[in-house]
């Protein structure tokens, strides 16, 4: 089901032929990586978070890891990720398939600058059988994301 109202969701705004679809599994990054054939770091991960005011998405590159000074800077809170039960509740998608397309109302999205070094990104598409090839530019039009953020460190970073 949280395929299907992802791709309603990027079918509206004309991405539906970006979807790509999988025999095995893409749940995990290197996973995707894998089903897709490229890096690790070019897959759209999206990390959830609660905040005192709700739910967060920070979608980033599959290589960044969140720097917890950064997150709190930004955020003015310490990192709580959601426990994977809260993912489906909060959220909409089960874990290995979040992503921020048909997600439930009030969660706040943002990209992570990590992204930007990319041409090509590949976010999931609501299962752990999906992807979808788009630019950062599109992904971020496409998540209604609120904003860039830099709250992520990098493997020449860590």
């Amino acid at each position: 089901m949280a395929f299907e109202k992802a791709y309603s969701y990027l079918s509206e705004r004309g991405l539906a032929d970006r979807v790509l679809r999988f025999t095995v599994s893409s749940a995990t990054v290197e996973l995707a990586a894998a089903a897709v054939g490229c890096a690790p770091e070019h897959i759209a991960k999206s990390l959830t978070f609660m905040l005192p005011d709700g739910p967060v998405m920070i979608v980033c590159a599959g290589d960044g890891k969140i720097a917890n000074p950064k997150y709190k800077a930004q955020f003015a809170a310490k990192a709580k990720m959601l426990t994977r039960e809260e993912v489906s509740d909060l959220i909409g998608h089960e874990v290995g398939g979040v992503c921020p397309f048909g997600i439930k109302d009030g969660v706040k999205v943002y990209l992570d600058e990590s992204l930007k070094r990319f041409e090509t990104v590949y976010p999931a598409c609501g299962d752990a059988q999906s992807a979808v090839k788009l630019t950062p530019d599109e992904l971020f039009s496409a998540s209604g994301a609120l904003g860039w953020i830099d709250v992520c460190a990098l493997p020449a970073e860590a």
